[in-house]
């Protein structure tokens, strides 16, 4: 099955990850890109706006949606009006309500919608899952560490009501926490550092529980010493460590098992099988969690930060 792909928005995310998975990926064609930037890819069909891509008149099954959240929801209700199937780059919308009111009208319409949260296809995190599933968690931390400098300069989104701060990384660690567990993870304590004349932390601590064992999340966007990206469990049959992002992984301590990174390889697999099926995958755990964060957080004002 060929499936003709628009993808909107052409930030370092698409450019990055989303167009190589597509061009390696043989049930895609990119058949249609989107930016009101301007800068398309040579030989391919660009418009400034999703509105103009549909006066086109192109033949398209599929998009990806890689545009910041504020714009995403308006701009994925209209895929789905148009009965395109939809892949929403993480957090799939602003707010839970919106990925409520997105799934609901992709339901209406039959049309597949894909949350996807690209963490989750890192390649230790399904073995996690595996050896997590019959114990008994007792405890844990996440760290979630990296400079926004490096990894997002100048983007000033982030920053903005609804751009989620250290959360924008961070929600890669909460997606693959909510992954692993067998069971809800929840939100009992928060604490933003806000910098001045920002809108969203660039640092927090949460205090989250499973199932009774209480698990710390520290999360920073100035660490300027290299990235931490690693989950900690303890439980009653010895501890697990899942660090580089969900590459390696440690079990009882045992010696760490590595194994390449393709994560949006992945991701792109599984749009295709949901387009084919018909079916969606739109877990929003993640955002849920943030979300209560940010309801419960205790904020402090940092001094102000440019990325």
């Amino acid at each position: 099955m060929a499936i003709n792909i628009a993808v909107v928005g052409l930030g370092k995310i698409a450019r990055d990850q989303h167009l190589p998975a597509i061009a390696a990926h043989p049930a895609f064609t990119l058949a249609a890109t989107v930016d009101q930037a301007g800068g398309g890819i040579a030989g391919v069909p660009h418009a400034p706006s999703f509105a103009a891509l549909l006066d086109l008149g192109l033949k398209l099954d599929a998009v990806a949606l890689c545009v910041p959240t504020q714009p995403r929801a308006d701009i994925a209700r209209a895929a789905i009006a148009a009965g395109l199937a939809t892949l929403l780059e993480k957090p799939p919308a602003a707010t839970p309500g919106a990925v409520a009111t997105l799934v609901a009208a992709a339901d209406a319409a039959r049309v597949p919608l894909f949350a996807s949260w690209h963490s989750r296809f890192a390649p230790m995190v399904a073995p996690a899952r595996g050896w997590l599933a019959d114990k008994r968690v007792t405890g844990g931390r996440i760290s979630w560490r990296e400079s926004a400098r490096k990894w997002h300069p100048g983007q000033a989104w982030l920053w903005q009501p609804g751009g989620l701060g250290v959360f924008d990384p961070g929600i890669n660690g909460l997606s693959i926490l909510t992954a692993i567990l067998p069971g809800p993870v929840t939100v009992d304590r928060a604490r933003f550092e806000i910098p001045q004349g920002a809108a969203t932390p660039i640092a927090a601590r949460l205090a989250l529980s499973h199932r009774g064992a209480a698990i710390a999340g520290d999360f920073d966007f100035r660490e300027e010493q290299g990235e931490r990206w690693e989950i900690a469990i303890e439980t009653d049959a010895g501890p697990l460590l899942l660090s580089e992002g969900g590459a390696a992984l440690s079990r009882a301590g045992g010696a760490t098992e590595r194994a390449p990174v393709a994560e949006y390889a992945g991701l792109y697999a599984r749009f295709a099988e949901l387009i084919q099926a018909g079916a969606s995958d739109a877990d929003d755990a993640p955002l849920r969690l943030v979300a209560d964060a940010f309801l419960i957080a205790e904020p402090v004002t940092v001094a102000p930060y440019t990325p």
